[in-house]
């Protein structure tokens, strides 16, 4: 019985410490102006303010970082903090695409465009006019199609 008491007891102080902990980690998060991301080192902060100042702007942001280090979600935080988050943010993985559909998937086509093609197809980039449009891996698509996206994205 006092066993039971202790472990009762032990149990409700570490469900109060994790509360704690969580609520602690949250409200951190939520003091960036809405920021989605949790974290506290100077490199963060700097990072963080150079979101904050580039989602102000209409500008095109490359983003570069080793895979697994949360471009995606700095691209989130852009977006949100930026004018266009009433429109849609529009996420494309170039690497696990395949580059003969890289293409069709980025750019859309029309119905009958090639075998296959029974309807049309809108691409990511139509989809994020007026939004925001997310290429993950843009190193990994060929070059001519990557001639063809900067055309796109200069226009």
């Amino acid at each position: 019985m006092i066993d039971d008491a202790v472990t009762n007891k032990n149990h409700g102080l570490l469900e109060s410490k994790a509360e704690s902990s969580s609520q602690r980690l949250l409200g951190e998060g939520q003091n960036r102006s809405g920021i989605d991301i949790i974290g506290t080192s100077g490199t963060l902060d700097r990072v963080l303010g150079q979101v904050e100042t580039v989602a102000a702007t209409d500008s095109t942001v490359l983003i570069l970082g080793e895979t697994g280090t949360g471009k995606d979600l700095i691209a989130r935080a852009i977006h949100n903090l930026s004018s266009r988050r009433q429109r849609s943010l529009v996420r494309a993985d170039c690497a696990s695409i395949p580059a003969g559909l890289l293409e069709s998937e980025l750019f859309g086509h029309e119905k009958g465009a090639f075998t296959g093609a029974i309807t049309r197809n809108i691409g990511r980039v139509e989809l994020a006019d007026g939004g925001t449009l997310f290429l993950d891996e843009v190193g990994d698509i060929p070059l001519e199609l990557q001639s063809k996206l900067l055309r796109v994205l200069q226009e």
